[in-house]
């Protein structure tokens, strides 16, 4: 792909979807679409470093994910906890830092405590940051935000003439990142699904038909060539 680096999204953000069709379209389990679509996310973390991307964002897990079945929230924790275990030396290696947007408090042991050593492990890492969405849910975000703000104004930590969006931004769980550029979401779903209601604002949406488990890098590579030939106004 030739592009110029203003092209470029700096955050892509990625609603990953399709996994259960994909494997129900195939006669098998759903944990095989889940199984499949790690190697979909990986094969994204790799190409958004290779593609000049500086932050892609993955909604991992919802908070309604917790109305699935126990045993599919159960083998959902347990592919992460294994994605983890597998990637985090590479993390290191390819100054990739990690982190996670979400109520991490929220999830079982000894996932929470690998996830938190993983954020720390590479904090300083400054080629490209994955950051999963996980246990996260917009409303959840912004009920929590205004309920923080709510306090500090309550303990005169701050005027209440004081609150504006930006002030706003820095009580979210993304406050150490700009908002996305881009949103893709696949399988060909026309839904935000209570991802990131306040940072999107601006993002460019791109939506396609193929199944999480099936993306790969030549369609990421498609997401930003569509990205790079749209003219971002801003509302101006």
């Amino acid at each position: 792909m030739n592009m110029e680096n203003n092209k470029i999204p700096q955050h892509v953000a990625i609603i990953m979807d399709g996994n259960g069709r994909w494997a129900r379209s195939r006669g098998l389990p759903r944990i095989a679409g889940h199984r499949a679509g790690v190697d979909s996310a990986r094969e994204a973390v790799e190409s958004a470093g290779e593609l000049g991307i500086k932050i892609i964002t993955l909604y991992t897990f919802s908070t309604e994910n917790w109305k699935r079945p126990k045993s599919e929230v159960t083998a959902l924790f347990g592919l992460l906890d294994n994605y983890i275990d597998k990637e985090s030396d590479k993390l290191a290696k390819k100054r990739i830092r990690f982190m996670v947007t979400g109520d991490i408090e929220g999830i079982p042991e000894p996932l929470k405590s690998k996830l938190k050593k993983t954020i720390a492990d590479t904090v300083k890492n400054d080629f490209l940051t994955v950051n999963l969405a996980l246990n996260y849910g917009s409303r959840t975000e912004i009920a929590r935000a205004a309920k923080l703000i709510a306090a500090d104004v309550k303990a005169s930590k701050l005027n209440v003439d004081e609150i504006d969006e930006g002030i706003f931004s820095r009580y979210l769980y993304t406050k150490d990142l700009p908002d996305p550029d881009l949103l893709i979401r696949t399988s060909g779903e026309y839904r935000i699904s209570n991802f990131m209601l306040w940072q999107i604002s601006y993002a460019e949406i791109y939506i396609t038909d193929t199944m999480w488990p099936d993306f790969r890098k030549r369609d990421l590579a498609d997401a930003i060539t569509w990205f790079g030939n749209r003219q971002r106004r801003f509302g101006g």
